[in-house]
């Protein structure tokens, strides 16, 4: 395959392994590096903050697949793990432009502030069950599995309409759709399948609409237009598949960070700091998403001392980003929820693509910490930080399990 480039390319680890190290060198490597996809897919990587930020509102790189060299060509194959996340249908995510505003306004209208400040009481409600199925006496669980993940999971099903039937079978699938370690022969099968159950929940939606945001998408229009079937469909699929994955991974990676930096968790425990600095410091150095595929460059667009050859593709390295000096200063390497540029971070995204879903997000952290904390204010890691395992996911900071200790 063709990379475009002399340089030597740093090859992202299908395993995630060593995230941190990884971030670590992908930064070093300058404010634009040469990046190996898992499959051998050769791209480039933006790993500064400010560099960041500029190619993200910058009108030559767009979400147009058919602007790919590579993808013209022939080279990435149909069965690429991550060929969902590259080419995941029409949608917000994959448009630009006029079409792009056309999307983001009619999901606008459905995800208002109004929609998600609703969600408060129902997020309450679900974490004082899943607290209450925990272990009230103490003792070891895996705190991933038994309340991380089935709250953003219920929250996001509730959100959208969709049936808690489906749920189980939704997790098989979304962990196919985001592992590098997906089998080729079942890669079509699984983006198939989620069109599938996505586009039963419109047809359901329309024989039947509901106060779900899936009805509100349905019904939403801008000056008589409307989103067709394939524009729902795919930005279901993309509200779901975000707005679970990502909160997941901010519940997780803030329970690791005040584990880890016991000072911090007396800080906020104490009510010397918010829960919405350990958010956001959270967001900032070990953000949910640690890559996000993928634009592509319609000229040459130069990034300091290099550039991005027309055709050539682009991930955001959002690992990497969190943590640069040049933003955080000298210090950005460590977790600190009293950092002044805490609030800084772009792990939400910038521009127009940025995060419609952040608000959600960050309400669902704001009430599921403060009350796992007030429940088990002596909540620790069961194993030592350095066993946690990351799942072979390389856009996700995503672990497989988080085994701690509840203290009441």
């Amino acid at each position: 395959m063709t990379t475009g480039t002399a340089a030597p390319r740093i090859a992202l680890d299908p395993f995630v392994t060593d995230l941190d190290a990884e971030s670590a060198a992908l930064r070093a490597a300058g404010p634009l590096a040469a990046v190996e996809l898992p499959g051998g897919v050769p791209v480039w990587a933006v790993t500064h903050h400010a560099e960041a930020k500029a190619l993200l509102t910058d009108p030559r790189l767009v979400k147009d697949i058919n602007v790919w060299g590579a993808w013209r060509r022939g080279e990435i194959p149909a069965d690429w793990p991550l060929i969902g996340l590259a080419n995941p249908g029409r949608s917000m995510l994959t448009v630009d432009g006029a079409d792009h505003r056309r999307l983001r306004t009619l999901v606008a209208q459905a995800l208002t502030p109004r929609r998600v400040e609703r969600m408060r009481e129902r997020i309450g409600k679900l974490t004082q069950d899943l607290l209450d199925a925990l272990p009230a006496d103490g003792g070891t669980v895996d705190l991933k599995s038994a309340f991380a993940y089935p709250l953003p999971m219920y929250v996001i099903a509730d959100l959208m309409g969709i049936e808690e039937a489906r749920l189980p079978r939704l997790k098989v699938l979304f962990e196919k759709f985001f592992s590098t370690q997906t089998p080729p022969q079942e890669v079509v099968a699984t983006l198939t399948e989620l069109a599938r159950i996505m586009g039963e929940t419109v047809a359901a939606k329309r024989a039947a609409p509901g106060d779900d945001l899936t009805s509100a998408l349905i019904l939403a229009a801008e000056d008589g237009d409307r989103l067709t079937d394939e524009e729902i469909v795919s930005t279901l699929q993309l509200m779901v598949a975000a707005g679970h994955e990502t909160t997941i991974s901010l519940i997780v990676n803030a329970v690791v960070n005040l584990s880890t930096h016991p000072e911090q968790r007396a800080l906020v425990l104490s009510g010397q700091a918010d829960w919405s600095a350990v958010i956001e410091e959270t967001l900032r150095y070990s953000t949910p998403t640690s890559h996000v595929l993928i634009r592509f460059a319609t000229e040459d667009v130069p990034v300091g001392d290099k550039v991005i050859p027309a055709g050539d593709a682009l991930i955001v390295s959002y690992g990497a980003i969190g943590r640069d000096e040049h933003a955080h200063g000298p210090t950005a390497g460590r977790f600190d929820i009293t950092r002044e540029t805490r609030n800084r971070h772009i792990s939400f995204g910038h521009g127009p693509h940025v995060c419609p879903g952040a608000a959600l997000s960050r309400l669902e952290a704001g009430v599921a910490l403060p009350a796992l904390y007030a429940r088990f204010p002596g909540l620790d890691l069961a194993v030592p930080a350095s066993e946690l395992r990351n799942k072979p996911v390389v856009t996700q900071n995503d672990l497989f399990e988080l085994p701690v200790r509840l203290t009441p």
